[in-house]
């Protein structure tokens, strides 16, 4: 009955808690048991297809997840331009929706980095972008349009 009833008690204290910090208890060499916080940072992760799909979506949160001044920039016959958010053409469609019988598209993913290129063959178009994973959130770390 006591062996009951302290399962139940340990139960409801555990359920009870909703501290990320997690207390362990560790045997030491002379017999006597210490107990050490061990602090759980939850660290969540950003999707980055539903951050993608936002991004060229909402124009709002497209201009909160890039990272000004933002690398590369903007590269005619005549001019050079480095992107700044006053000067920048919001991005509307996603590189899996680009005319594969106009453009040329490739992509590549990894756990932290998303790079597109896509360019016209013997046109001198070629846009390059970079997403980047930054504190768990993913943002436009670099983008260069070359139209020459």
């Amino acid at each position: 009955m006591k062996r009951l009833l302290y399962i139940l008690i340990c139960c409801v204290a555990i359920a009870g808690c909703k501290s990320s910090s997690n207390t362990q208890k560790t045997a030491e060499p002379n017999g006597k048991s210490s107990e050490t916080t061990v602090s759980r940072k939850k660290s969540k992760v950003e999707n980055f297809d539903k951050f993608y799909d936002r991004f060229h979506t909402d124009s709002a949160f497209q201009m909160s997840r890039i990272k000004f001044p933002l690398g590369g920039g903007y590269h005619t016959v005549d001019n050079s331009t480095k992107w700044t958010a006053e000067n920048w053409h919001l991005m509307t469609t996603r590189v899996y929706d680009v005319d594969n019988n106009k453009y040329k598209a490739i992509y590549s993913k990894t756990e932290t980095s998303f790079t597109q290129k896509i360019w016209i063959d013997s046109a001198g178009l070629f846009v390059e972008c970079r997403f980047e994973l930054v504190d768990g959130k993913w943002f436009l770390v670099y983008m260069n349009d070359e139209n020459k």
